[in-house]
């Protein structure tokens, strides 16, 4: 019968010891001029926070869902008569901006007041159903972003972008999703990757 053979550990013969350093226990914590150990709180205590909004949600009553979302669509298409106007005066005042740097009459700071005219048509365009005036001004924000990042400033890509928004403040366009338009949207979509690359 043949010998089992012995883990090679247990044939060893014992080598020297080190001495690891003791490991904290979570619930303790030193003292820096004794040494000494505390004993501290061994769990910590959770509680739910209960804000006046949670409490107000929770309530009985209030406006159900529906009814909630019907006042809010009748409360936008209250403000889109004023949206319009703003929407012109931004397109037309971002237009009139882009024709003087066209022509050398460019003003210290026209680049940040582009963009700031561009990310206000982005952000505020689509709640109101301007979905088609995001998108372009989402790609106008993108080439201003890039210009100010340190690529060349193309003068045409711009006055693209903005005869883009002219168009799609047009009463014919105004309700259509970019998808609608598709010609258009992927036109944008290169000449923004062609000046920003």
């Amino acid at each position: 019968m043949a010998k089992s053979k012995q883990p090679k550990s247990a044939t060893k013969k014992p080598g020297p010891s080190v001495i690891a350093p003791p490991i904290a226990d979570p619930g303790t914590a030193e003292t820096p001029k004794s040494g000494k150990t505390k004993r501290a709180s061994p769990t910590a205590r959770v509680f739910p926070v209960d804000t006046r909004f949670q409490q107000l949600a929770r309530r009985a009553g209030g406006v159900p869902r529906d009814k909630a979302i019907e006042r809010a669509q009748m409360a936008m298409e209250d403000v889109k008569p004023a949206y319009e106007e703003f929407l012109g005066r931004e397109v037309t005042g971002l237009a009139e901006l882009v024709k003087n740097v066209e022509a050398g009459h460019d003003e210290p700071g026209w680049l940040e007041t582009a963009t700031f005219r561009a990310r206000q048509l982005r952000d505020s365009a689509g709640p109101l159903g301007y979905e088609l005036i995001t998108f372009v001004a989402a790609s106008l924000c993108e080439l201003l972003d890039s210009i100010e990042a340190g690529s060349e400033c193309n003068m045409e890509s711009i006055v693209c972008h903005v005869d883009a928004l002219m168009l799609a403040r047009q009463k014919s366009y105004r309700g259509l999703r970019p998808e609608q338009v598709p010609e258009l949207t992927k036109g944008l979509q290169r000449v923004v990757k062609h000046v920003t690359i």
